[in-house]
């Protein structure tokens, strides 16, 4: 097991602030979770946990030992890249094979853990052929495979499960999930879609624009943005977010807000709607089976409400909304979170 730590490092690439002043520590066997839109430094950090970049200023460690003079391959992690990087001229079988036959592992070693990981990723029908015959989403699975049955300090994964379909991308990150708890390793995850973030992370590091944004469970930084950037980046659909004035406008109890108040962010399973002559008019009805969005016009801004069932609304219907007071984020000017008033 392995811990890995940043204190205040930062990479530039031609002038271009890539990572800036970045900290933050990975306990042994965690399953932390990078996340942010594009170009927000990910894919950066994992080439420098690697050791394939060199920070500008700044210090990593694994397990409190520098890093700044250690080989990549000294390091000794597992890591899949969002392009694969597989070899095109051996078969999946032979890629996945390959980590433990360059380290001259016993081959009932091999055949064995080979069998494990291929099997749980549901590969054994496609192991005879080479990358150029596989799918994305197949290809992807063979570099998953790869990286798992090695026996590194910890894994990197850049987005790993992008190309699968909707049903095997649900399986896989579950089963990597039970699979990083069954190792007991480290296992650093990139990823760019939230859903992915929040159910398999112990842990989520927010990143913007090369900065960390805020770092917690899960569930903490769902429920306790420390700004308006986090608070929309999690949740689907989105955060509503609306001036004071605009939110008292549009709910039917006027709330008790925050004086300091600039924004208030209003989650869309805490709006609640009532079917009455109230300021609100529904504009949009999406019905997805557990739950129903739907699209409200009120006060000048669009709402989104998600509502449990299939409740019976129509278009351009009015609705009264209203929310539980502790349910209100506020923040300031800046987008940084207020204390309750």
């Amino acid at each position: 097991m392995t811990s890995i730590q940043f204190e205040n490092v930062s990479k530039s690439y031609g002038g271009v602030l890539a990572v800036d002043q970045v900290s933050f520590d990975v306990p042994d066997n965690a399953f932390f979770c990078f996340f942010g839109p594009p170009l927000s430094g990910k894919s950066t950090i994992l080439k420098l946990i690697l050791g394939l970049e060199t920070p500008d200023s700044g210090e990593i460690f694994f397990d409190g030992r520098p890093m700044r003079d250690v080989s990549s391959p000294d390091r000794n992690v597992a890591m899949v890249f969002q392009n694969l990087a597989l070899f095109p001229h051996m078969t999946a079988l032979e890629n996945v094979r390959f980590p433990l036959v360059e380290r001259n592992i016993d081959e009932a070693t091999i055949k064995a853990r080979v069998a494990e990981v291929t099997d749980k990723l549901h590969m054994a029908h496609i192991l005879h052929k080479p990358p150029s015959q596989l799918s994305g989403g197949e290809r992807q699975r063979v570099a998953i495979a790869r990286a798992l049955v090695r026996d590194p300090v910890a894994y990197l994964m850049d987005d790993p499960i992008s190309a699968l379909d909707a049903r095997l991308r649900e399986e896989t990150r579950v089963e990597l999930r039970r699979m990083q708890q069954d190792m007991a390793k480290t296992l650093i995850y990139v990823t760019h879609d939230q859903e992915e973030a929040m159910s398999v992370s112990d842990q989520m590091l927010i990143l913007e624009e090369g900065r960390v944004c805020q770092i917690g469970a899960p569930h903490d930084l769902y429920d306790a943005p420390n700004s308006t950037y986090v608070a929309s980046m999690l949740g689907s659909p989105a955060m509503n977010m609306a001036s004071a004035a605009e939110v008292i406008g549009a709910l039917a109890k006027t709330p008790d807000i925050n004086q300091s108040t600039s924004v208030v962010g209003i989650r869309p399973e805490h709006l609640t709607v009532a079917c009455k002559d109230g300021p609100g008019r529904v504009t949009g009805i999406e019905p997805l089976g557990a739950t129903t969005i739907l699209s409200i016009e009120a006060a000048g801004v669009a709402w989104k409400a998600a509502l449990r069932g299939q409740p019976e609304h129509s278009i351009g219907a009015p609705v009264e909304l209203s929310v539980d007071p502790g349910a209100l984020h506020c923040f300031d000017a800046q987008g940084k979170a207020l204390s309750a008033a």
